[in-house]
C-alpha cells in the first residue's frame, strides 16, 4: 500500500557462491587470516635493535593486550606459552567480525555456523587435549568425579559437568558468537533497507522521506555499537578459551 518493499529474510542470510562451494564467507575469513598473517610478518622483519615503530609497534600492543588482558587475568604466569595461540585465535575472530560493518563486505564471517562451530571445535579439542596431556584420563575422572563435591552429589554434579563440558561447550561457544553477529548484521540490514526504501518512497507519498532521517540515524548508532560488539565478541571467545584451557591445565575444580 505505501510502496514499502523488502527482501525475505534469506535475501541478507545466504550469499551466491563465488565459485562451487565458496562464498563470501569463505572469502572474508581467508581474508581475515593473511591480513593478520601479514601484519606480524611484517612486525618479524623490524630490526630488533630499534625502538619498535609502525606495524611493529602494533603487533607489540596486541601481543602485550593478549597477555595482560587476557592470559594474566586467566592463566596466570604458567599460560604465557599459550600467547601465539590465543593472539591469533582473538586476531582472527576480531578481523573475521570487523567487516560486518564495511561497505560492500557488510557481513562478519562470524555471523554464519561455519567458522564459530570450526572455532568452537578447535577450542574444545585444544582443552581436551590438554586436559588429558597434564592429567592423563584422570582428567576425565576428574569431570565424572569431582573433587571437593560432596559425595552423595558428585554423580549428579559429575554428569552436569560432563555434558557441559563434552557437549555443551562447543555449542554455547559457537551460539554466543554467531548469534551476536547475525543479530547484528540483520539490524544492519533492516535500518539501511528501511531508511533507503522510506528515502525513495513515491511522490504522492513525500511524506514518508523524511521519516527516513529516524532509521538513518538507528543505522549510524548500530554501526557504532557494532564496532564495539566487534572487539567484546572476539575478546570473550578468546578469554572463555583461555578459561577453559587454564583449568584443563590445573585439574578440574582446582585453583590455578
Amino acid at each position: 500500500m505505501l510502496g514499502l518493499d523488502f527482501p525475505p529474510i534469506n535475501a541478507i542470510l545466504r550469499w551466491q557462491d563465488i565459485f562451487p562451494g565458496f562464498n563470501k564467507i569463505g572469502l572474508i575469513a581467508i581474508l581475515a587470516a593473511l591480513i593478520g598473517i601479514i601484519i606480524f610478518f611484517l612486525a618479524s622483519r623490524q630490526d630488533n635493535s630499534k625502538a619498535p615503530t609502525g606495524v611493529r609497534n602494533f603487533a607489540e600492543s596486541i601481543v602485550d593486550f593478549t597477555q595482560n588482558g587476557i592470559i594474566m587475568q586467566t592463566m596466570g604466569q604458567k599460560g604465557m606459552a599459550w600467547t601465539p595461540f590465543l593472539m591469533g585465535l582473538f586476531v582472527f575472530v576480531y578481523l573475521a567480525n570487523t567487516p560486518g560493518i564495511i561497505p560492500f563486505l557488510q557481513m562478519p564471517a562470524t555471523g554464519r555456523l561455519a567458522i564459530p562451530l570450526a572455532l568452537s571445535l578447535l577450542v574444545w579439542a585444544t582443552f581436551i587435549g590438554t586436559g588429558i596431556k597434564h592429567q592423563g584420563l584422570g582428567y576425565f575422572g576428574h569431570i565424572l568425579w569431582p573433587p571437593g563435591v560432596p559425595v552423595f552429589l558428585k554423580p549428579l554434579v559429575g554428569l552436569i559437568e560432563f555434558i557441559s563440558t563434552i557437549f555443551v561447550t562447543p555449542f554455547s561457544l559457537t551460539i554466543r558468537l554467531m548469534a551476536n553477529l547475525m543479530a547484528g548484521h540483520i539490524l544492519l540490514v533492516t535500518f539501511a533497507l528501511l531508511a533507503e526504501t522510506l528515502f525513495r518512497a513515491q511522490t504522492n507519498q513525500f511524506i514518508l522521506v523524511p521519516m527516513g532521517i529516524l532509521p538513518l540515524i538507528m543505522l549510524v548508532g548500530v554501526t557504532a555499537f557494532e564496532v564495539l560488539v566487534g572487539f567484546l565478541q572476539a575478546y570473550i571467545f578468546t578469554i572463555l578459551a583461555a578459561v577453559y584451557i587454564g583449568n584443563a591445565m590445573a585439574g578440574h575444580g582446582e585453583e590455578h
